[in-house]
């Protein structure tokens, strides 16, 4: 609840406590709670919306405008009353004095305010160009914005429309498809595109907005014919991690752990056809009616997922995890406060003994990072091979195999599926075998081939703790088509299996290593286990961040006598119970 002095002239000062709600201002009495029928007031002047101690006004394209503390405001945003701030309305000003003390009914002259909102949210500044919304028409928190091509939601739809226009003129002036064919370079292609859409856009007939400007749009128009439209910034944007395509007009991103919606947008749904054919063809891959999914990799090895109509309802749709340019290692981890330095040490201990490791967690939990970081401790001199659906990985070690699974083509055929790989890269000489992730009946291959000679094996799993990661395990085995009893399938696991590490993405957006535990043995039908360290949570700050520490439990690895055989140096101190960093 707030309470606002409304001074009007001649008359003493009108005081009214509202509840949380949506009021309008203006000088009709039937149109609004506020009515104050004044020279210089419209019907239905301003709009305002009281959340909790918060009060956000809307000139609703009134005669004479709004004033904020002397500053007009711009007619439909929506903007934040600062506490005895003064907004005023021809002769009248009101004035928030802040949180009213004691929960009592509005004022007489202040009529009840509708059961539901019905308007977008307030807009709050931020940095970074950020602008943050609360509500939408239903009540509920808005995703924030973020302000990527300057243009706003108001003028989109018009420059949709130029830029359909610009399209078709395009195409007919220009054939780059052919040109790329006949050989033409990168570079004389942008440059002949480039100096075409300057043309087009001069000779435009439609009148641009004024505060969008003529550079803006060329851009966008060549970003879409020659590159990937709207990505092409984005991808570039080394904060930015995740990059979401809900049809043409909705873009979405992640960003510092935070979902942000952008103001940039495709042309229509055909460029973002293109976009994903520019992607996935040169991959040999493809995508259309009769195959409308595709999983796909950038040049830097970003994954891309994609899905077209008929399966996808609002247009085609793209995803993609962004890896930054320059890999992660072990130390930004610590920075982030994702794992702790006596973790990483263990885990490379780990790796030097050839202990074989499933990275477990969610999607989007940070395991193709993590794994990524742990097969950077990898010998030098040992021949690595690595399998994954599309190569993410990127390691530097010199003797290095990467394999990629293949999809079936055009009839069905050819398909190399995962499970293959792994069968085809015990014929290789390995001495280790990275797996980007175990998802079907390969996982019976990497238990068989780990219990065979190839310790020091690495892959990633989908699960939510270590203990569901064995379930979870145990499930992929049977998928392989053997009717293996459980029984047996669990001691190839407890063999085959030496460490689990477990990552988490918390509320906050962070990432974080949340067990290290051990497999170490069968007792009966069960798999024994043990946690060596784990993330104790202590709250939250008061910006919603998680406050926490890594630990020790006190258990100390079955294999720390191996440790000293090897003389691999690690202080047994940071097994100690309750050992916090």
């Amino acid at each position: 609840m707030i309470e606002l002095h409304i001074i009007q002239p001649d008359k003493s000062i009108l005081k009214a406590k509202l509840q949380e709600g949506l009021y309008y201002a203006g000088s009709s009495r039937t149109d609004c709670q506020l009515p104050l029928k004044y020279p210089g007031v419209s019907r239905k002047h301003l709009e305002m919306r009281v959340k909790g101690s918060s009060l956000f006004i809307q000139d609703l394209n009134s005669a004479n405008g709004t004033l904020l503390n002397g500053v007009a405001l711009t007619p439909n945003n929506i903007v934040a009353v600062p506490v005895n701030g003064e907004v005023q309305l021809g002769s009248i000003i009101i004035k928030l004095i802040g949180n009213a003390t004691s929960a009592q009914p509005p004022s007489p002259a202040v009529k009840s305010a509708p059961a539901s909102p019905s308007h977008s949210a307030p807009e709050k500044s931020a940095q970074n160009n950020l602008k943050d919304t609360n509500l939408d028409e239903f009540g509920k928190e808005k995703i924030p914005l973020l302000t990527i091509s300057g243009i706003p939601d108001s003028a989109r739809p018009l420059i949709q429309e130029i830029k359909k226009h610009a399209h078709v003129e395009l195409l007919k002036r220009l054939n780059l498809k052919k040109l790329a064919v006949a050989g033409a370079s990168e570079a004389s292609l942008e440059q002949k595109a480039r100096e075409t859409i300057k043309e087009i856009v001069a000779q435009l007939n439609i009148q641009l907005p004024a505060n969008i400007k003529k550079e803006t749009l060329e851009q966008e128009l060549l970003h879409e014919a020659i590159g990937l439209g709207p990505l092409e910034y984005l991808l570039s944007v080394d904060t930015i991690t995740e990059i979401m395509v809900n049809g043409p007009d909705q873009v979405y991103v992640e960003k510092g752990g935070v979902l942000y919606r952008t103001d940039t947008a495709f042309a229509d749904n055909n460029q973002v056809l293109s976009a994903i054919e520019r992607i996935v063809a040169p991959l040999g891959r493809r995508i259309d009616e009769s195959s409308p999914m595709v999983d796909a990799r950038l040049a830097d090895g970003s994954r891309v997922n994609a899905v077209i109509p008929p399966l996808s309802l609002i247009g085609p749709t793209i995803t993609i995890r962004k890896f930054s340019k320059k890999p992660l290692q072990a130390k930004d981890l610590i920075n982030f406060g994702s794992i702790s330095p006596n973790i990483v040490k263990f885990l490379d201990i780990c790796i030097k003994l050839r202990k074989n490791i499933i990275i477990s967690g969610g999607t989007g939990s940070g395991k193709t990072t993590l794994l990524n970081v742990l097969s950077s401790f990898l010998p030098n001199r040992e021949r690595i091979i690595t399998i994954e659906d599309a190569a993410e990985l990127q390691l530097h070690q010199e003797h290095l195999v990467r394999l990629e699974s293949r999809p079936p083509n055009v009839e069905g055929k050819g398909e190399i599926n995962i499970r293959d790989l792994v069968r085809n890269s015990l014929r290789m000489r390995p001495d280790r075998i990275v797996i980007g992730e175990c998802r079907g009946g390969e996982a019976l291959d990497m238990l068989q081939a780990m219990n065979t000679g190839h310790d020091g094996s690495l892959t990633t799993i989908h699960a939510n703790t270590p203990r569901d990661a064995l379930a979870r395990l145990e499930t992929l085995v049977m998928m392989a088509g053997f009717d293996l009893p459980l029984k047996a399938i669990r001691e190839q696991i407890s063999s085959a299996i030496h460490i689990v590490v477990q990552i988490s993405r918390e509320r906050d957006g962070s990432r974080k290593v949340t067990h290290i535990s051990e497999i170490t043995k069968m007792e009966g039908d069960i798999i024994t286990m043990q946690d060596i360290f784990l993330y104790r949570h202590d709250g939250w700050t008061e910006d919603g961040k998680m406050v926490g520490k890594h630990v020790a439990t006190g258990a100390v690895p079955s294999f720390v006598e191996d440790i000293e055989r090897a003389k691999l140096p690690l202080d047994i101190g940071i097994f100690s119970p309750g050992s916090e960093e």
